[in-house]
């Protein structure tokens, strides 16, 4: 991950709409949602999520699998811990103390259950 491809992540995810789909994609991981489905959760016309989708797709912050008629789309969850790495590469400069908090927060969401 490089400055350019994280500027295209948080660009891509700097609309309204396609911060919500990202959204509802993580929701739905591991088995993603169809885009059909995806449009009617959003209320917004399939073409427009089409449109929004293909940017998620283009900043690599989600991928899209054909199975039969339908497209299941999933969150690239690897390339946002991606952005988020990179945003934080240099956090602190060398006081993890001072970043701990930060870690610790982003830590319980995803705490894996027993």
């Amino acid at each position: 991950m490089d400055a350019n491809d994280t500027i295209d992540a948080l660009a891509a995810l700097a609309q309204p709409t396609r911060m919500e789909a990202f959204r509802r994609l993580a929701a739905a991981e591991p088995e993603g949602i169809a885009a059909g489905e995806l449009a009617r959760r959003l209320d917004i016309p399939q073409n427009t999520l089409s449109a929004h989708l293909a940017v998620l797709v283009r900043a690599g912050l989600a991928a899209g699998d054909r199975q039969g008629r339908s497209i299941i789309y999933r969150a690239d969850l690897a390339a946002l811990r991606n952005v988020v790495l990179f945003l934080l590469q240099d956090c602190c400069d060398g006081r993890p103390e001072i970043c701990a908090p930060l870690i610790a927060e982003l830590s319980p969401c995803c705490v894996p259950q027993e």
